[in-house]
């Protein structure tokens, strides 16, 4: 095998997606790049080869894929147009380069044209570009990461007692964040099957009220789930100074507000509509693991919250 490039391990999906490859694959077999010089540095010291990507600049990142034969991309952290373009200079990129098969993180309802979710469409419209190219590809179509429902939970938890959202009866395999990259790096390490769609989902499909009562019970924190209208939660994340959307200064917000109100919003929408319960053992399939449950995700809470998260453009 050749060399393999991660994307993006200043993050906390790319840094334990680094951190798991390192254990899997020969280090001089591994290409990690950032835009963050720090962090690569810090993976340099390891013995690992290190390299600037700018993802605004489709000839720069040419230098950076140089001499990979195995690309994973991770979605960058804003959403819209910008994302869009960053994927499609990233895909450019490692064909110009000659990348010969590409690994792409995803989300579940990619695929579905039914599904109105925001974020979904940066994820379809970048999975049918990288259709267009030469390129071997496999797609992890995440499910949504249960870190960031157990903070809204111990949120909840500190204010009223009372989760509030949009997304009703549907249901969600809550999946941990890290469960995602160490599938995403044993892919890129040659697990799984080329050309082929993967969903990295959790054991089971909760409700947010199933999701509420398993907290609770773990925790012994009380919180119950009160469903509000799309219209009801836009309002609560304006009112919180939440973006609607990932353009103009998000990079700045986000720091406070890692996530766009139009994302979070469209999301609950599409689990409240049925268009994103898939549950599925893929992830024990690639990994030979089995998925963290909610239930041992709140067991060990201190390791499970969504923490920061990176927002360079």
């Amino acid at each position: 095998m050749g060399k393999i490039i991660i994307t993006g391990v200043d993050g906390n999906f790319g840094g334990y997606a680094a951190r798991s490859i390192m254990k899997k694959v020969p280090l001089h077999n591994l290409i990690f790049t950032a835009p963050n010089k720090k962090v690569l540095e810090e993976f340099a010291a390891q013995g690992v080869e290190t390299r600037y990507a700018d993802f605004n600049n489709p000839e720069q990142l040419k230098e950076a894929f140089a001499g990979g034969e195995v690309l994973l991309l991770i979605s960058m952290p804003f959403v819209g147009e910008k994302r869009r373009n960053a994927h499609k200079a990233a895909v450019y990129a490692a064909v110009a380069a000659g990348v010969k098969k590409i690994v792409y993180t995803s989300i579940v309802g990619s695929g579905d044209d039914s599904c109105d979710s925001y974020e979904k469409f940066d994820h379809q419209y970048t999975e049918n570009y990288i259709l267009t190219t030469p390129l071997k590809y496999v797609f992890l179509r995440n499910s949504q990461y249960a870190e960031a429902m157990i903070s809204a939970f111990e949120e909840a938890a500190e204010a009223t007692g009372v989760l509030t959202n949009n997304m009703g009866e549907g249901r969600m395999a809550h999946v941990s964040r890290n469960d995602c990259a160490e599938a995403a790096a044993c892919v890129a390490a040659g697990a799984g099957e080329d050309n082929t769609v993967y969903y990295i989902s959790g054991p089971t499909a909760n409700t947010m009220e199933e999701f509420c009562a398993i907290g609770s019970e773990v925790t012994g924190k009380k919180v119950t789930y009160q469903y509000v209208s799309d219209e009801e939660n836009y309002a609560f994340f304006d009112s919180l100074g939440v973006p609607r959307r990932t353009d103009g200064e998000w990079a700045e917000t986000a720091k406070a507000f890692p996530f766009c109100s139009e994302g979070m919003v469209t999301f609950g929408a599409a689990i409240r509509n049925d268009k994103m319960s898939y549950c599925t053992n893929d992830f024990e399939t690639l990994t030979g693991k089995k998925p963290k449950s909610i239930r041992e995700m709140f067991e060990d809470i201190a390791n499970y919250r969504v923490g920061k998260r990176t927002s360079t453009d």
